[in-house]
């Protein structure tokens, strides 16, 4: 039987931001509010014990049923869909984005500046870190700006951590602790971390995932959640640009439809799916998709690179306590002669973790011979006399309009629709300086070893984007972006993009954070319409 699903708001999409928008219009409101989610319900809390013993020991995917066979974006980051989306099984990493990101136009002559500044996110960044639950200690105020604390002190820091944080500082590059969703006390619910060290699979409910947000929206009656639901077209009224409907089906049973009607229609799907829905709703007054007057939908698809090196340290170490644990610093995103020494566009972050290369215990020497008993404590002493950590630093990389997803007719999922792909282009500024950028950051890397001492034993250097975002970007002029400052759709009014898909740029921090930011301002928005 076809069926209808009605609300106030309805929320396409089952991932973080789709987690924050509910949650905020709901405390605000008292707007009924649909969930609409492609993937599968994985509400598995009390199981996640026996799930985390099966990962150790078998390598199991952690979220079976986390995807939907045959409906894939190539070149996509991750398949993963389901309620709760990535940030299932995120690291939980949480740094801001910086200052100068929203502004590279204005200050280094690149790129595009966002309609917003870091100023009016702040407020909703300090929101989102109260609802997540985020541990931190703020660094330096020059490069790293914040208008109050964080809800939570940071973890314990491990033995590793500390003497590696001695020992990086001595170049003059100051460092402080990444900040997590991780809880260091009790938080909303949810237990205080015990650093086991699984954070993808995280068994006490320490870090932060979505489905805790929606379980507590569900005990509450706030929301109506369809999960295994897929959309596949949004469609304008006949008398108006406004979204009247959207016509999906449930996977168990597909031959059966479902139309969604709403008042505001919020699309949450990340940066690959919801640029995905624009596109193949394309038709009538609107050939180019929705939302698509300006032919941006799907276009400056952003992300950023990394330069990766393992080191050897002249200190004794004690690998495996809180390997997830990490340094920070954002002392070269910020603007000036040093950061920028040759006048050149580079900007990049810091990062040190524990690594235990070539320091576990082993049962066999360089030769092959058989380690028992004290010899092979005695091999495991002897090797951790030098210690090893793993630097990285995260580069902005800038997008070209041809960054883009587009549909493959060719490639179908099971139900007969075109799939995604996405091509990811440089713009010309960051195709020239990649080499410079790799080379400087390298440089960097070894001004710490001759000041620390140590020895670099490999580097690599990405070749794809990580923590992408993009293909709905926002912006004030709507010739040249999707949605506006809040996230509205500059083509129709009750059409609203949240998180991933709005931001201009990635900077050099990962994403979730700002997403969540991002979420929350347009939910703010939302809420004050309804």
């Amino acid at each position: 039987m076809p069926k209808t699903i009605e609300a106030d708001v309805a929320i396409i999409g089952g991932g973080i931001s789709s987690a924050m928008v509910a949650e905020r219009v709901a405390e605000d409101t008292e707007a009924s509010i649909a969930v609409i989610e492609a993937g599968s319900r994985i509400f598995d809390f009390e199981n996640r014990f026996n799930t985390r013993r099966r990962f150790l020991d078998y390598g199991e995917n952690p979220y079976q049923g986390d995807h939907i066979p045959g409906h894939s974006c190539k070149n996509a980051q991750s398949r993963a869909m389901s309620v709760g989306g990535l940030a299932m099984h995120w690291g939980g990493t949480t740094p801001r984005y910086s200052p100068e990101d929203f502004r590279l136009r204005s200050l280094f002559g690149v790129g595009t500046d966002w309609p917003i500044s870091y100023d009016d996110l702040d407020p909703f960044y300090q929101e989102a870190e109260e609802r997540i639950g985020v541990a931190g200690e703020p660094g330096p105020p020059e490069y790293d700006p914040r208008s109050g604390g964080y809800p939570m002190d940071p973890l314990p820091t491990s033995y590793n951590l500390t003497l590696a944080k001695e020992w990086a500082e001595k170049s003059g590059i100051p460092y402080w602790r990444n900040p997590v969703s991780k809880n260091s006390r009790p938080w909303r619910g949810r237990r205080e971390c015990i650093r086991c060290d699984t954070c993808s699979i995280c068994p006490t409910g320490a870090k932060y995932s979505p489905d805790f947000t929606f379980r507590s929206l569900l005990e509450a009656g706030r929301i109506t959640l369809h999960d295994r639901t897929m959309v596949r077209r949004l469609v304008p009224k006949a008398d108006s640009d406004a979204i009247g409907t959207a016509d999906a089906f449930h996977r168990d049973d597909p031959d059966d439809p479902v139309t969604i009607r709403a008042r505001h229609f919020v699309l949450a799907a990340g940066y690959a799916w919801s640029s995905h829905l624009l596109l193949m709703s394309a038709g009538g007054r609107f050939p180019d998709g929705i939302a698509n007057r300006s032919g941006t939908v799907g276009r400056f698809i952003t992300g950023h690179r990394w330069v990766n090196a393992f080191v050897s340290v002249p200190m004794r170490l004690y690998p495996g306590v809180y390997r997830q644990d990490s340094l920070l610093s954002k002392r070269f995103q910020h603007k000036d002669d040093e950061a920028q020494p040759d006048g050149k566009y580079i900007r990049h972050d810091l990062r040190i973790w524990e690594s235990d290369v070539g320091k576990r215990a082993r049962l066999r020497d360089d030769h092959g011979n058989l380690l028992l008993g004290d010899a092979a404590l005695q091999d495991w002493r002897r090797r951790i006399e030098t210690g090893s950590l793993r630097m990285r630093g995260y580069y902005d990389v800038i997008p070209a309009r041809e960054s883009a997803l587009t549909l493959e007719p060719n490639r179908k999922n099971p139900w007969g629709d075109p799939l995604p792909r996405i091509d990811f282009v440089d713009d010309p500024v960051s195709v020239e300086l990649r080499g410079y950028t790799e080379a400087k950051i390298e440089e960097r890397f070894r001004r710490i070893l001759t000041a620390g001492g140590g020895a670099m034993l490999n580097i690599t250097f990405a070749s794809d984007y990580d923590h992408p975002g993009g293909g709905c970007r926002m912006g004030d002029d709507p010739d040249d972006s999707v949605v506006d400052a809040w996230g509205r759709a500059h083509d129709h009014e009750n059409l609203w993009i949240a998180g991933a898909p709005t931001i201009v740029g990635s900077g050099c921090n990962n994403g979730t954070l700002t997403f969540a930011a991002l979420s929350l301002r347009t939910a703010s928005r939302l809420a004050s319409e309804i």
